[in-house]
């Protein structure tokens, strides 16, 4: 299949998509749509990993959400991996809920983290990162890349990966950057203006595009369940903002999830 647009995180693994997966993935096929579909437990980790084995224009990951309670077995996860796992996660900090912002829960969820950035190096994978801040802030976000940095210090380029849905601050942004991470930005970027400045300043073969479906629709399809096909929309958005060629802006985007993901 020739791809056309390159979802970089979906879940079509999720129960949202329980009655017409199939239909929706055979949609994807004839409009040359390709996507990574991520797992965030070990449940939806193990779905991925068998819709990836099924379709040829679907790859996976492997991971632990960060509010997710599990624990982050590693000899389970190893058993998942196939060359269609392209990276490891959705794993990272989230403490947009006030429960998840105790110092109990913070070094639990800083714990996982590090399980599967060491996961990621054994296996020679990139990351999905996963950061949620709390309302105005870049808490979370600072917290990871305060590990990040740390591992990139003592193993250089062996880290790296993706931020996925961003909507972190410039400095923020600068630090990803620093790493040598790409950044995604999701459908709220057709609707929200507050992302503009960013999408601006990152350079273009370090910006990818994603749904992460079934949530946050872009416009036109907002309020309805999202599927990986509307990324044309967010790809449309960020050539928009940057004033540039939806055509060329598209294959840079489609080059940068193959390169990142280390996808032929």
């Amino acid at each position: 299949m020739e791809i056309k647009y390159f979802d970089s995180h979906s879940h079509l693994n999720f129960s949202q998509y329980d009655e017409d997966r199939e239909e929706i993935i055979n949609e994807m096929h004839k409009q040359g749509v390709a996507t990574i579909c991520v797992g965030t437990s070990e449940k939806t980790s193990r779905e991925s990993v068998e819709l990836a084995s099924a379709h040829e224009h679907i790859w996976a990951t492997v991971g632990l959400h960060p509010t997710d309670e599990e624990d982050f077995d590693t000899k389970t996860y190893k058993e998942m991996l196939t060359d269609r796992v392209v990276a490891i996660g959705e794993c990272g900090l989230d403490y947009f809920r006030e429960k998840n912002r105790t110092d109990e829960d913070k070094e639990r969820q800083k714990k996982i983290f590090i399980q599967q950035i060491e996961f990621a190096l054994e296996q020679n994978l990139p990351l999905m990162i996963h950061c949620r801040p709390s309302a105005g802030n870049m808490d979370a976000y600072e917290d990871a890349l305060e590990i990040l940095e740390n591992y990139a210090d003592k193993h250089g380029e062996k880290i790296r990966g993706n931020s996925h849905f961003f909507v972190g601050s410039s400095p923020v942004l600068d630090r990803f950057l620093k790493l040598g991470f790409t950044i995604a930005f999701p459908g709220v970027i057709t609707f929200a203006r507050e992302y503009d400045e960013v999408i601006k300043r990152v350079p273009l073969d370090k910006i990818l595009c994603e749904t992460d479906a079934p949530f946050a629709s872009p416009v036109p399809y907002r309020g309805k369940r999202n599927n990986p096909m509307y990324v044309s929309e967010v790809v449309k958005e960020i050539a928009a903002v940057r004033g540039e060629s939806e055509d060329l802006v598209n294959e840079a985007l489609v080059s940068n999830i193959k390169r990142v993901f280390g996808i032929n």
